[in-house]
């Protein structure tokens, strides 16, 4: 078939178009990685390695035992010197790796060999370019035998029983306001209340121990929000969940369990599903919030909702709060897309009323700490109160980004009190929402 010149022109054209395309991708394709930063978090869970690099990559692993060893390959990188820092990285608390040895494998192959202190289930996956990270290589440690949460639970109060309260035993005391906040914002001072009928009738009315879940926010990869003065949210709420887990642990008939007991990252559906595990009564998550201009300060709790966010506020913080999952760098290629799914579906308008209740009972006892952000409870879609049977609110005990908040949320004396005043807002919740008997925890 004859072609006109007009064709053949469009032809030639198009072909010297994809070749100079071609000519001008290759020097980017063969440019070859480099690793700009490593991090390693370990804990009891599992260890996670990071290996932060400036361009994508390929990589293989595999398992080796006696001993057991775990052996990736990441093809076009080079060996530098922050591939080498993972050697001093990792440390002797390390719970599953005993030491690493990198080298230059072959011709753009650098091999990374983890000596095991035990056998594992390695996942490895890759992360595209997010906030402030480029792209990551990550490989989580995982135990063979993962342990049981309930268990441990039932065993860490059977070996290292709390001391009880009860007759002459020292009251909890009543939340007040932090001294020396700015008169200008600073609540109305309350009388101290002497401690309501609530809080007897809580040990008196209980038939079973109450089971807390305590959630830390973010941790690991996910730094949360950073104050001026360089706090890091994961930090701040961590010290205050301990501290409220200590008071926790004073009392008879109420037990407590972290989501996270140190600085590393744990996907929001599994903060979920750990607490459903262990049986939970309730959920407690803690934060420090942030928001765009530094003088937005004060606490707040929210609750979930089915129904769309109480405020633009609230939608925006939820919607911030849900990223962290990007931030923290979630396998997605594990997730239980089933679990996910009742996550998100089958939160229950019953849940949701007793989340309100507790709440609010949190809320009163908060506002002697720090003024309040807004008076009532509100609601958005924050992912990790999604559990259908547990009742579950999120705290944010101040403004982070608030640099008078910020040092507020440092100042352990502020911790103090309030890990306290949410401690008495569980109670008073409690003493009018008794839970219910569960057969299967009566049993254990």
């Amino acid at each position: 078939m004859l072609r006109s010149p007009r064709r053949r022109q469009l032809l030639r054209a198009a072909t010297h178009g994809t070749v100079l395309t071609l000519i001008g991708t290759l020097p980017r394709l063969a440019q070859a990685a480099q690793v700009v930063a490593v991090r390693v978090w370990p804990a009891a869970d599992y260890t996670r390695v990071t290996l932060e690099h400036d361009n994508e990559l390929s990589f293989s692993h595999m398992i080796v035992k006696d001993p057991h060893r775990l052996v990736v390959d990441i093809e076009g990188l080079q060996l530098n010197d922050a591939v080498r820092n993972l050697v001093s990285k990792i440390t002797p608390n390390d719970p599953y790796i005993a030491q690493v040895r990198v080298g230059q494998n072959r011709p753009k192959v650098v091999r990374l060999v983890f000596d095991l202190k035990e056998e594992i289930k390695p996942q490895v996956f890759a992360l595209q370019p997010v906030g402030e990270y480029k792209h990551r290589l990550v490989l989580d440690l995982y135990p063979s035998t993962p342990k049981d949460s309930l268990l441990a639970l039932l065993q860490e109060n059977k070996l290292d029983p709390a001391p009880k309260t009860g007759p002459g035993s020292t009251p909890l005391a009543p939340a007040t306001s932090v001294e020396g906040a700015n008169p200008a914002t600073r609540p109305t001072p309350r009388t101290e209340r002497a401690p309501s009928p609530g809080d007897e009738e809580l040990i008196l009315r209980n038939n079973r121990l109450i089971t807390i879940a305590l959630d830390p926010g973010h941790g690991g990869e996910d730094p949360g929000a950073i104050g001026q003065a360089g706090s890091y949210e994961k930090h701040v709420v961590l010290s205050i969940a301990q501290r409220l887990k200590r008071h926790i642990e004073q009392e008879s008939q109420i037990r407590v369990m972290l989501t996270r007991d140190a600085d590393y990252f744990v996907p929001l559906h599994v903060r979920v599903q750990k607490a459903r595990r262990v049986q939970a009564d309730l959920f407690v998550s803690l934060h420090a919030d942030a928001f765009i201009k530094p003088d937005a300060r004060g606490s707040s709790v929210f609750a979930l909702s089915e129904q769309g966010a109480t405020s633009t506020a609230a939608r925006w913080l939820a919607n911030k709060e849900n990223a962290a999952d990007l931030i923290g760098g979630v396998n997605i290629n594990t997730r239980d897309a089933q679990l996910a799914k009742v996550l998100l579906d089958l939160s229950t308008t019953a849940q949701i009323n007793d989340s309100l209740k507790l709440g609010k009972a949190v809320l009163r006892e908060i506002s002697g700490i720090n003024r309040l952000h807004k008076n009532d409870v509100e609601q958005a879609g924050f992912a990790v109160l999604k559990a259908p049977d547990i009742p579950s609110i999120l705290i944010e005990t101040a403004f982070i980004s608030n640099p008078e908040e910020e040092a507020k949320l440092n100042d352990e004396e502020y911790q103090e009190r309030m890990a306290r005043a949410i401690l008495i807002g569980i109670k008073r919740y409690f003493a009018k929402n008794p839970p219910l008997a569960r057969n299967k925890l009566a049993a254990l």
